[in-house]
This record gives C-alpha cells, structure tokens and sequence, in this order.
C-alpha cells in the first residue's frame, strides 16, 4: 500500500497494530494508570491474553508495569510511557491517513465514472 500521491505507506505500528494492545494503549492513554483486572474486563481477553499482551508491550518500552499489593493480594498496575504515547499518537495519524487516503479515492472515482464504489 502507498500513502497519499504514491509516497510511502502510512507508518502504522507494528507493536499496536493488534486490536488488544491498541485497545489497551488507547484505554491506558485516558488515564494514569490501570489495574490488571480492570484492563482485562476492559480488554474482554483471559488473564494470559493480558499478561502476554503486557509483558510484549513492557518489552517495547510503550509500558510501564508496577507490582505491589492491596492489602495482602498482590496487584499489577500499568501505565502507558511517553514513549508508548507517542507510538499510539502516530499509529492514529496513520490510521487516520488511510482512512483519509480511501475517502479521497472514493470521492474520485465517484466523480470520475459516476457509478462510486458500488
């Protein structure tokens, strides 16, 4: 795929392209930080799905995980990074571009063959 005008293909990023971790990313962007079991009611994954998910993120330095307890029950919380908010930041503007880049070509073969995308 190329982007606008045949120059590169929009920089999506490979690290958030899976819906999981992009919901993850952009539900930790919202706020400080989350809960393990927040996120993953939040994400509808199993407990192994988020911890995957978690450790892969933590691995690319978009997240940043804390362990500690309530109480006596051991408790993980996870924050999104600077660095991970600004990978989602220009993941959206990519995605955003695509979306931007098939309107614009829709529109023109709309105009063109009077028929559109049907």
């Amino acid at each position: 795929m190329t982007g606008p005008a045949g120059g590169a293909p929009p920089a999506l990023d490979r690290e958030l392209h899976h819906p999981t971790r992009l919901a993850l990313a952009a539900y930790l962007s919202a706020c400080g930080e989350a809960e393990f079991a927040v996120l993953r009611d939040y994400c509808q994954v199993s407990d192994s799905t988020l911890s995957k998910t978690l450790s892969a993120l933590e691995k690319t330095g978009y997240l940043s995980i804390r362990k500690g307890h309530l109480g006596k029950r051991p408790r993980t919380w996870a924050s999104l990074t600077l660095t991970g908010r600004r990978a989602l930041t220009r993941h959206l503007a990519a995605l955003e571009d695509i979306a931007a880049t098939a309107r614009r070509a829709a529109t023109e073969a709309d105009g063109a063959t009077g028929g559109g995308c049907g």
